[in-house]
């Protein structure tokens, strides 16, 4: 006999019994699978991107949204700071390098951040064509702004006011593609990179006043001057400012004094970057903890619905698993034949609840690029996937144990002479 084919037979003929306990098995295996892969890419994408960042210096206030607007790229600075204070602090005994970074534009929703070439060192991204920029006006551009923009080498192009593309272009101020970097799963693939001059450039003839997180710059007077100064601030009419600053210090003692200095005796504000994404991970994770026990809840849920699909179809077919005894089947396949019930009904409900995963892990991919410009891969099978068959293995087991332990015990006699 084939006993895979009569249990599949038994499951069939109980339709929505067996529908309701796939359904919630399906529901409960896919929140856990989405929770598993998201939060693990989220976490993963985090820590690689605050990777030999010990501390970010930017104008005060909320130290988190200094954190994500800076390192992540993912919110609105919380203003501008002197660059002689930035220059002040690099002469710290403490601090072994700084960059600095400086935005308020984008193209096409893409930021465009001034910075210094130690910015794609310490990311270690590499080019892909092109070269680094030489002089004020020519950027460097991330793959994903390459891949979704069309940009080009060689292409021109006018930033956008503010950090999402509904404001009015700089007309004034073309900027140059002078090279294309290869993806480097990091917060650069979205960006475009240019010197710091061709902000303040763009800021100075614009005659514009952008608000928070914009700089602030008036037109020299002097503009036989003004290539002269664009490297010094102290020389300039208006003083130089930048967005934020990324700190390496020369060893772990610099967290517990740098910050604190800065905090006290500056007009900037410092946040530690591992600290801020704990206490964010943390938030996370009592939702996501909270989410996965509800899942938990609903795949046990699930094996009582299955317990007493089984428990109720074996009062029904005492007597067919009478016949079966009778015709030469051992109490052991009968008890196999009732946990391969419990067995296949498990193992359906996996992997519709898989698919589902996979199908909710797409969605929220698709919502992180629209609003953050951040890839969640979605991963064919991970060993996550596997210790999660197993569980839901053990809980149709457990489900079909007791029906199935019914059957084994199941008295020939007895059962045939009741049905005549």
């Amino acid at each position: 006999m084939n006993w895979f084919m009569i249990s599949w037979k038994n499951s069939r003929q109980r339709p929505l019994a067996t529908f309701l306990s796939v359904l919630l098995l399906a529901f409960g295996t896919g929140i856990i699978s989405l929770l598993m892969s998201a939060s693990q890419q989220i976490e993963d994408q985090f820590t690689r991107n605050i990777r030999d960042i010990d501390m970010v210096v930017g104008a005060k206030g909320s130290p988190l949204q200094l954190i994500l607007s800076s390192v992540y790229q993912m919110d609105a600075p919380t203003g501008n700071i002197p660059l002689a204070e930035y220059q002040k602090l690099l002469r710290h005994p403490m601090v072994k390098k700084g960059i600095p970074l400086a935005y308020g534009d984008n193209y096409q929703g893409y930021r465009i951040v001034g910075t210094e070439p130690g910015y794609l060192e310490h990311y270690k991204v590499l080019l892909k064509e092109g070269e680094i920029w030489s002089s004020p006006g020519q950027v460097v551009i991330g793959a994903k702004v390459a891949r979704l923009t069309g940009l080009k080498m060689g292409d021109t192009f006018n930033g956008s006011h503010g950090l999402q593309n509904d404001m009015d272009e700089h007309d004034h101020f073309a900027y140059t593609v002078s090279g294309i970097l290869e993806p480097s799963g990091t917060v650069v693939d979205k960006l475009i990179l240019t010197p710091i001059e061709s902000v303040w450039s763009v800021h100075e003839e614009g005659h514009a006043d952008h608000g928070a997180g914009h700089h602030h710059e008036e037109e020299d007077e002097h503009h036989h001057h003004e290539e002269e100064e664009e490297h010094s601030a102290h020389e300039h009419s208006t003083p130089r400012e930048i967005t934020a600053a990324l700190i390496e210090f020369t060893s772990p003692m610099g967290n517990l004094t740098v910050p604190r200095m800065v905090n006290q005796n500056t007009p900037m504000q410092a946040a530690l970057p591992a600290i801020e994404i704990n206490r964010l991970f943390a938030l996370m994770g009592n939702g996501i903890q909270t989410l996965r026990m509800l899942a938990i809840l609903i795949v046990i849920i699930s094996g009582i619905s299955v317990f007493v699909s089984l428990y109720q179809s074996l009062k029904d077919r005492k007597f067919e698993l009478a016949l079966l005894r009778s015709m030469g089947a051992s109490r052991g396949q009968l008890f196999i034949l009732v946990i391969l019930e419990g067995l296949i009904i498990s193992c359906i409900g996996y992997l519709i609840g898989i698919a589902l995963g996979k199908l909710g892990l797409w969605g929220l991919s698709q919502l992180a690029d629209r609003e953050y410009s951040y890839n969640l891969q979605i991963p064919i099978f991970t060993l996550q996937e596997l210790y999660l068959l197993f569980f839901i293995l053990g809980i149709g087991f457990l489900a079909s144990l007791l029906p199935s332990l019914q059957a084994f015990r199941l008295n020939i006699s007895k059962t045939l002479g009741n049905a005549s």
